[in-house]
């Protein structure tokens, strides 16, 4: 049993710079291995980027390499996601979610927790 909160969306420019957070209650957090994920209106559930339960290791998806960067901090229970360089392709609706297990994926289904998502728009 956890709980997650997302937050730090909003609306900005083309070029600019957000920071998301995902924050657990309930169950430790640091047993879960965490996932981003986007949703844009109409479209499929996209995966954005994973972190494993240690942190150690990382995944993202070719559209976002370079630009988000994804960490945790197991003090507060909190995984975060830096977008830089934002892009109008990337408005939609970020997810966070939590997987019991060592690794992440970028399978939707295969995670057992999700927050109710944050809103990300990039305006041209």
């Amino acid at each position: 049993q956890v709980q997650l909160v997302e937050s730090g969306g909003g609306l900005v420019q083309a070029g600019d710079s957000l920071k998301l957070s995902c924050t657990a209650s309930g169950r430790t957090f640091r047993q879960y291995s965490v996932g981003w994920f986007r949703q844009g209106p109409g479209k499929e559930r996209e995966f954005v980027t994973t972190i494993s339960r240690t942190g150690g290791t990382t995944y993202y998806a070719d559209s976002v390499k370079g630009r988000f960067t994804i960490s945790r901090d197991h003090a507060k229970n909190t995984v975060y996601l830096q977008m830089n360089s934002l892009k109008p392709e990337d408005t939609a609706v970020y997810y966070c979610a939590g997987r019991n297990y060592v690794l992440g994926s970028k399978l939707p289904g295969e995670y057992d927790y999700w927050g109710q998502g944050t809103q990300v728009t990039v305006s041209s």
